[in-house]
């Protein structure tokens, strides 16, 4: 390459521009302008949290108002006390780890899996540690009713629980509809303790903490088709 030939690729690389049409700036600022609007920004994961929980509680309690509170009446007030207490622990931290699935960044207490597995494990034990009738009278057909009115008052509490999260981004899909569907199945659950009446020890092992593992397990399921069905989209 020859000194000029240098000089010439030089010269058109610290050459002028020629001036932009000021008519064309002024018509992509103005679609910058018309397209970018600020989002409104999420309320306090605090309140978030709450919502979710009176949610919960409040669909579990008016299902077994609607239903008939005989469950709670047989209940002594140990019984009442362990058995809700548990219940409302599970349900905060179902509410708080959903959250922190659909904010990013947000600080994470537990493991989907783990809250959904070590939950109903807990559940089991406590069903064990009170109740003592180990009979299994119509087992089936009683726990297929049981589990079909749990699941039936899971579906509200996780339309609503996505509707108040919607603005948010759930960068694990599974593990965000895990536990949505967990926090759904706590509502099922807790309606089933107040209005059932059957207090045969493996009918509240089975079929009442069923409610939440398949309602977790339907979750996950859900999000990670969502998921592959986007991401087959975008490839295609």
């Amino acid at each position: 390459m020859t000194d000029k030939e240098i000089d010439a690729i030089l010269a058109k690389a610290t050459r002028t521009p020629p001036p932009v049409d000021p008519a064309l700036i002024n018509r992509v600022t103005d679609s910058i302008q018309g397209s970018m609007r600020p989002v409104r920004p999420l309320p306090a994961d605090s309140v978030l949290i709450t919502a979710l929980i009176v949610i919960c509680g409040a669909v579990a309690v008016a299902g077994a108002a609607r239903l008939g509170l005989l469950g709670i009446r047989r209940m002594s007030v140990p019984e009442i006390v362990l058995i809700f207490a548990a219940l409302a622990v599970f349900v905060w931290l179902a509410a708080t780890e959903l959250v922190s699935e659909m904010i990013p960044g947000s600080r994470h207490r537990v493991n989907p899996a783990a809250l959904l597995g070590g939950g109903s494990l807990a559940l089991i034990a406590i069903f064990g540690l009170l109740f003592r009738d180990y009979q299994t009278t119509e087992f089936v057909r009683l726990g297929l009713t049981c589990l079909g009115a749990g699941l039936l008052h899971a579906v509200p509490v996780a339309l609503a629980s996505w509707l108040i999260l919607r603005r948010g981004f759930a960068v694990k899909p599974t593990a965000a509809g895990m536990v949505a569907g967990t926090l759904a199945g706590l509502a099922g659950l807790i309606m089933l303790e107040l209005h059932c009446p059957n207090f045969e020890v493996l009918h509240l092992m089975v079929w009442h903490t069923a409610v939440v593992l398949v309602s977790g397990g339907v979750g996950a399921l859900l999000a990670r088709g969502v998921r592959a069905r986007r991401y087959t989209g975008r490839s295609l």
